[in-house]
């Protein structure tokens, strides 16, 4: 077996705007990366599908879902951009984008589950991780990642499953949707204070939020990593693990100011494995959220896969 890369054509037409940060640009820089590395050839490489619209009600309110489509529908039929909130835009070709986004965290969801793969990684956009039960958010449309763990419980059956999030930014949107969900435990690090603000007080029990000062570097995140995360993820033996896989914590990014590095993101990837290794056997969905300095973006990808593909 082998890990399943997703991806679709549809990611690149969404697009908010020349000069944003959320480009198409970015899933082309990592693709170019993991060719010209020849990493390419190690991933099962798969077509991300259009999601079902039932399973992305498990995660946000059903009223929502329904107002989303159409709204964004409009904006494909018109053919011009419309903003949707203060940080996010829709284009004509953001409603395809998001249903690939969605659809390829749940199709790899059930491939891990189904045996087909090891893992899996979603190289898709829009991100979702500030994308609340109610409301766009954050350059984001659909969470993703809540969507496939509520799926991998709701549809699948699984009892327990654990949400990583180290983007840059708190997850506001996940926390939202999955806080006081006994089935999943959400352990997560975010520069504080920087945007969405939020993340101080958790909303849950199961809920593990480790505020990052600006200018931390990898070291002490690593530390905070083995103190905060660790032991409640081992206590909680989580059947499937799901990533908010953001990079934009790296140096070079200017979205953000903390300091990993890629060996940084090795050895995050790698403590995750190990824990999914010991309780989930081995499963992992990873889901592209944030990464805006193209370079460092597309090496930091490369080692997540690298880890998770055992390269």
């Amino acid at each position: 077996m082998a890990t399943a890369y997703y991806s679709h054509p549809d990611c690149a037409g969404h697009d908010m705007g020349r000069g944003h940060p959320e480009c198409p640009e970015r899933l082309g820089a990592i693709n170019d990366f993991l060719l010209a590395s020849g990493l390419d050839v190690a991933l099962d490489r798969r077509d991300a599908p259009l999601v079902d619209l039932a399973d992305v009600a498990l995660a946000h309110d059903q009223r929502y879902v329904t107002e989303l489509r159409d709204v964004l529908g409009q904006v494909e039929a018109a053919g011009q951009s419309r903003a949707i909130d203060p940080d996010t835009v829709a284009a004509p070709g953001t409603w395809r984008a998001v249903q690939r986004a969605a659809g390829a965290a749940v199709a790899a969801t059930d491939a891990v589950i189904d045996g087909e793969v090891d893992n899996a990684f979603c190289a898709v956009r829009p991100p979702g991780h500030h994308a609340t039960r109610h409301e766009t958010m954050g350059f984001c449309f659909f969470n993703n990642v809540a969507v496939a763990a509520r799926h991998a419980l709701d549809r699948r059956g699984l009892q327990r499953v654990a949400i990583v999030d180290f983007d840059v930014h708190h997850g506001n949107g996940t926390e939202d949707i999955v806080a006081g969900d006994e089935r999943i435990l959400m352990v997560s690090f975010f520069q504080h204070p920087l945007y969405p603000g939020s993340g101080g007080v958790p909303l849950g029990p199961n809920m593990v939020n480790v505020p990052i000062a600006p200018y931390t570097r990898g070291d002490e995140i690593r530390e905070v990593i083995e103190q905060m995360w660790i032991p409640r993820l081992d206590a909680f033996k989580p059947q499937m693990i799901f990533i908010s896989a953001g990079f934009d914590a790296h140096r070079e990014d200017d979205l953000g100011q903390l300091g990993l590095v890629e060996a940084d993101y090795e050895w995050i990837t790698r403590r995750i494995k190990q824990v999914a290794d010991r309780h989930a056997q081995g499963r992992i969905v990873s889901c592209l959220e944030g990464g805006y300095a193209l370079g460092a973006l597309a090496r930091s990808v490369a080692t997540h896969l690298r880890v998770l593909a055992d390269l």
